[in-house]
Protein backbone atom coordinates (compact mmCIF):
# COMPACT_ATOMS: atom_id res chain seq x y z
CA UNK A 1 0.00 0.00 0.00
CA UNK A 2 2.68 2.26 0.37
CA UNK A 3 2.94 5.16 2.78
CA UNK A 4 1.37 8.51 3.42
CA UNK A 5 2.20 11.82 5.31
CA UNK A 6 -0.22 12.72 7.72
CA UNK A 7 -0.78 15.67 10.04
CA UNK A 8 -3.23 16.93 12.73
CA UNK A 9 -4.39 19.77 13.53
CA UNK A 10 -6.66 22.64 14.95
CA UNK A 11 -7.95 24.68 12.21
CA UNK A 12 -8.61 28.35 12.45
CA UNK A 13 -11.71 28.77 11.29
CA UNK A 14 -13.33 31.42 8.94
CA UNK A 15 -13.14 34.42 8.51
CA UNK A 16 -9.74 34.15 10.82
CA UNK A 17 -8.31 31.17 8.47
CA UNK A 18 -8.84 32.23 5.17
CA UNK A 19 -7.79 36.29 6.48
CA UNK A 20 -4.28 34.66 7.80
CA UNK A 21 -3.91 32.46 4.41
CA UNK A 22 -3.86 35.02 2.27
CA UNK A 23 -1.84 37.29 4.38
CA UNK A 24 1.11 34.67 4.45
CA UNK A 25 0.99 34.41 0.60
CA UNK A 26 0.77 38.38 0.35
CA UNK A 27 4.26 37.94 2.33
CA UNK A 28 5.77 35.91 -0.58
CA UNK A 29 5.13 32.60 1.42
CA UNK A 30 4.55 30.48 -1.84
CA UNK A 31 3.25 27.66 0.60
CA UNK A 32 0.77 29.48 2.20
CA UNK A 33 -2.52 28.06 -0.15
CA UNK A 34 -1.63 24.89 -0.01
CA UNK A 35 -1.34 24.92 3.87
CA UNK A 36 -4.80 25.53 5.73
CA UNK A 37 -4.36 27.72 8.83
CA UNK A 38 -3.89 25.90 11.35
CA UNK A 39 -2.75 25.18 15.01
CA UNK A 40 -0.27 22.02 14.50
CA UNK A 41 -0.71 19.00 16.93
CA UNK A 42 0.81 16.59 14.73
CA UNK A 43 3.87 17.27 12.24
CA UNK A 44 4.16 16.00 9.09
CA UNK A 45 4.31 12.15 9.95
CA UNK A 46 5.09 9.67 7.47
CA UNK A 47 3.21 6.12 8.21
CA UNK A 48 2.04 3.34 6.64
CA UNK A 49 -0.76 3.90 4.69
CA UNK A 50 -2.67 0.12 6.11
CA UNK A 51 -2.54 2.07 9.82
CA UNK A 52 -4.84 4.48 8.50
CA UNK A 53 -7.81 2.68 10.34
CA UNK A 54 -6.15 2.61 13.76
CA UNK A 55 -4.67 6.08 13.63
CA UNK A 56 -8.96 7.33 12.72
CA UNK A 57 -9.88 5.42 15.59
CA UNK A 58 -7.17 6.54 17.74
CA UNK A 59 -7.72 9.85 17.09
CA UNK A 60 -12.03 9.46 17.59
CA UNK A 61 -11.03 8.16 21.02
CA UNK A 62 -9.30 11.24 22.02
CA UNK A 63 -11.71 13.47 20.67
CA UNK A 64 -14.13 11.91 22.27
CA UNK A 65 -12.63 11.81 25.37
CA UNK A 66 -12.41 15.98 24.98
CA UNK A 67 -14.38 18.95 25.60
CA UNK A 68 -14.41 22.13 23.97
CA UNK A 69 -12.09 24.79 25.11
CA UNK A 70 -11.38 29.06 24.33
CA UNK A 71 -8.89 29.76 21.76
CA UNK A 72 -7.12 33.21 21.44
CA UNK A 73 -4.61 34.32 19.20
CA UNK A 74 -2.94 38.08 19.18
CA UNK A 75 0.42 39.57 18.15
CA UNK A 76 3.11 37.65 16.67
CA UNK A 77 6.30 35.38 17.72
CA UNK A 78 9.51 34.07 15.83
CA UNK A 79 11.80 31.08 16.26
CA UNK A 80 14.56 32.63 14.44
CA UNK A 81 17.25 32.51 14.15
CA UNK A 82 16.74 28.46 15.19
CA UNK A 83 13.96 28.14 12.45
CA UNK A 84 12.90 30.87 9.48
CA UNK A 85 9.33 31.01 10.63
CA UNK A 86 7.22 34.11 12.34
CA UNK A 87 3.75 32.94 13.87
CA UNK A 88 0.32 34.40 15.93
CA UNK A 89 0.62 33.60 19.23
CA UNK A 90 -1.74 31.18 20.81
CA UNK A 91 -2.45 33.37 24.22
CA UNK A 92 -5.45 31.70 25.51
CA UNK A 93 -5.63 27.59 24.52
CA UNK A 94 -2.01 26.96 24.75
CA UNK A 95 -2.19 24.32 27.59
CA UNK A 96 -5.24 22.65 26.65
CA UNK A 97 -3.35 22.19 22.82
CA UNK A 98 -0.26 21.01 24.40
CA UNK A 99 -2.49 18.08 26.85
CA UNK A 100 -4.15 17.23 23.38
CA UNK A 101 -1.38 17.04 21.33
CA UNK A 102 0.29 14.61 24.07
CA UNK A 103 -2.87 12.70 23.85
CA UNK A 104 -2.25 12.23 20.06
CA UNK A 105 1.24 11.73 20.02
CA UNK A 106 0.92 9.25 22.98
CA UNK A 107 3.76 6.91 23.03
CA UNK A 108 1.65 3.68 23.02
CA UNK A 109 -0.62 5.07 20.11
CA UNK A 110 0.19 4.74 16.65
CA UNK A 111 1.18 8.61 15.79
CA UNK A 112 4.39 8.56 18.83
CA UNK A 113 6.85 10.09 17.64
CA UNK A 114 9.48 12.86 18.76
CA UNK A 115 9.58 15.99 17.72
CA UNK A 116 12.45 18.32 16.59
CA UNK A 117 11.70 20.51 19.07
CA UNK A 118 9.63 21.57 22.28
CA UNK A 119 6.00 21.51 21.42
CA UNK A 120 4.87 25.31 21.05
CA UNK A 121 1.53 25.74 20.07
CA UNK A 122 1.46 28.83 17.21
CA UNK A 123 -0.20 30.14 13.53
CA UNK A 124 2.57 30.28 11.33
CA UNK A 125 2.25 33.45 8.82
CA UNK A 126 5.87 33.42 7.16
CA UNK A 127 8.22 30.62 6.76
CA UNK A 128 11.57 30.67 4.94
CA UNK A 129 11.32 33.29 2.96
CA UNK A 130 13.26 36.55 3.00
CA UNK A 131 14.40 38.26 6.28
CA UNK A 132 12.84 41.63 5.20
CA UNK A 133 8.84 39.77 4.72
CA UNK A 134 9.55 38.02 7.59
CA UNK A 135 9.93 41.37 9.29
CA UNK A 136 7.27 42.55 7.28
CA UNK A 137 5.10 39.35 9.02
CA UNK A 138 6.51 40.63 12.25
CA UNK A 139 5.45 44.04 12.15
CA UNK A 140 2.00 43.61 10.40
CA UNK A 141 0.09 41.38 12.45
CA UNK A 142 1.73 42.50 15.63
CA UNK A 143 -2.06 44.00 16.71
CA UNK A 144 -3.74 41.11 15.17
CA UNK A 145 -6.43 39.22 17.26
CA UNK A 146 -8.73 36.52 17.35
CA UNK A 147 -10.66 33.94 19.49
CA UNK A 148 -13.29 30.95 19.30
CA UNK A 149 -14.41 28.32 20.75
CA UNK A 150 -11.82 25.12 19.58
CA UNK A 151 -14.19 22.07 19.06
CA UNK A 152 -11.98 19.51 17.96
CA UNK A 153 -9.44 18.99 15.43
CA UNK A 154 -8.51 16.95 12.06
CA UNK A 155 -6.75 14.93 10.20
CA UNK A 156 -4.81 15.63 6.88
CA UNK A 157 -2.66 14.09 4.48
CA UNK A 158 -0.39 15.99 2.11
CA UNK A 159 -0.78 14.95 -1.81
CA UNK A 160 2.55 14.69 -3.83
CA UNK A 161 1.73 18.52 -5.11
CA UNK A 162 2.78 19.66 -1.81
CA UNK A 163 -1.20 20.60 -0.79
CA UNK A 164 -2.82 19.61 2.65
CA UNK A 165 -6.22 18.54 2.36
CA UNK A 166 -8.46 17.08 5.05
CA UNK A 167 -9.16 13.29 5.43
CA UNK A 168 -11.69 13.69 8.34
CA UNK A 169 -12.76 16.10 10.96
CA UNK A 170 -12.84 14.83 15.02
CA UNK A 171 -15.52 17.09 17.08
CA UNK A 172 -14.76 17.04 20.71
CA UNK A 173 -17.36 15.12 23.45
CA UNK A 174 -17.46 15.98 26.59
CA UNK A 175 -14.72 14.98 28.41
CA UNK A 176 -12.09 16.70 30.15
CA UNK A 177 -9.86 18.97 27.68
CA UNK A 178 -6.87 16.65 26.64
CA UNK A 179 -7.36 14.14 29.99
CA UNK A 180 -8.88 10.98 29.55
CA UNK A 181 -12.66 11.07 30.81
CA UNK A 182 -12.18 8.33 33.44
CA UNK A 183 -9.86 10.93 35.29
CA UNK A 184 -11.98 13.92 34.71
CA UNK A 185 -12.47 15.45 38.74
CA UNK A 186 -13.33 18.91 39.15
CA UNK A 187 -9.42 19.05 40.29
CA UNK A 188 -8.01 17.33 36.74
CA UNK A 189 -10.17 19.75 35.44
CA UNK A 190 -9.15 22.78 36.53
CA UNK A 191 -5.22 21.87 36.03
CA UNK A 192 -6.28 21.46 31.96
CA UNK A 193 -7.92 24.88 31.43
CA UNK A 194 -5.77 28.00 30.49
Amino acid sequence: MGTVTLGVSIAVPEPYGSLLQERRAGFGDAAAHGIPTHVTLVPPTEVEAERLPEIRAHLADVAASCRPFPMRLAGTGTFRPLSPVVFVKVVEGATSCTRLQGRVRDPEGPLSRELAFPYHPHVTVAHGISEEAMDLAFSALAEYSADWLCGGFALYEQGSDGVWRKLREYPFGSGPTGVPAQLGSPTDTAAVLD
